[in-house]
């Protein structure tokens, strides 16, 4: 494992921001008070290792996402003809806990995966020239989408109603 490099104030203030993240959300995270975050984001304080850690692992997994994901899109797309496609994001904790809670562990706040599926939007129209559209998931048309289908709750049933509303 390589030593991580110390983190500067402009640099854990980037970090916070790619999050998406507000400095009380940071401080919700990483378990701190929302002083703390400032003062790192001010200079007045260094982050402490644990938490740049923490928080350089949770970049390197939505990376890691953006990076499987268009992986398989390329594959998808070298047997069926390039289309668009729609994503599920979350538009607040409680919807994303019940509907994802696969992710909770390495991204913890909706705003984490959502910065993930804003990022893997735009690597896919970048690399591979995929339209990508994020649809808030509406858990009544959601619900209603998979009772005139005949569905059970599952991720694919999320994408086909998704794939619905574009």
């Amino acid at each position: 494992m390589s030593k991580i490099t110390p983190m500067n104030a402009i640099e854990m203030q980037c970090l916070r921001q790619s999050f998406a993240l507000s400095t009380a959300q940071m401080a919700e995270l990483t378990k701190v008070s929302e002083a703390e975050v400032i003062a790192w984001e001010n200079g007045e304080a260094e982050a402490p290792m644990k938490i740049q850690k923490q928080l350089t692992e949770i970049d390197d997994t939505i990376e890691m996402q953006v990076l499987n994901t268009t992986d398989g899109i390329e594959a998808l797309f070298k047997t069926e003809p390039k289309r668009r496609l729609a994503f599920v994001v979350y538009p607040t904790q409680a919807i994303y806990t019940q509907y994802n809670p696969e992710f909770l562990s390495s991204l913890p706040l909706t705003e984490l995966y959502n910065t993930a599926a804003w990022r893997i939007k735009k690597e896919c129209k970048i690399v591979l020239d995929v339209e990508v559209t994020l649809i808030p998931l509406d858990v009544e048309a959601y619900k209603a989408y998979r009772a005139d289908n005949n569905m059970s709750e599952s991720r694919e049933s999320r994408a086909k109603w998704a794939k619905t509303q574009l």
